[in-house]
């Protein structure tokens, strides 16, 4: 792979179809692209938001247990072509949206949040998640 070569963006039915093999066809073409990513042929980026979407579809749409989702879902950032700078952020999200009934964006906020960049919020399941909270 040349340096020049782009990073695509990746969109929720892809990882979806990658996911549920729920469409013959499509689901064959985003299997084939995923395991090109997976071995780096291809490089791809996962927004959070399509992070957030597909833990909503996988839990609320397709009754996946949250566990899994965030299994699958920390595989899939783990991939050779992934080149998300923010991998280490999401996953940590990921971890604790595995291990506790806190939503995944309250997860995503803990994560990214530091003492540079504290959160306001009313929230008290972010200070649970070690969120570095600011003072209202």
């Amino acid at each position: 792979m040349q340096s020049d070569d782009p990073a695509y963006l990746l969109d929720t039915n892809i990882i979806l179809r990658f996911l549920l093999a729920d469409d013959p066809n499509q689901s064959q073409k985003a299997r084939t692209l995923m395991a090109n990513i997976a071995g780096g042929q291809v490089l791809a980026e996962v927004k959070d938001f399509i992070i957030l979407e597909l833990t909503w579809v996988l839990e609320s749409s397709c009754y996946v247990p949250r566990q899994e989702i965030a299994d699958k879902l920390i595989n899939i950032l783990n991939f050779s072509g992934i080149v998300n700078s923010n991998r280490a952020t999401l996953i940590q999200a990921l971890l604790n949206y595995k291990k506790t009934r806190i939503d995944l964006a309250d997860c995503l906020l803990a994560a990214y949040s530091a003492p540079d960049t504290p959160v306001f919020s009313f929230d008290k399941d972010l200070k649970r998640l070690g969120a570095h909270l600011g003072s209202i």
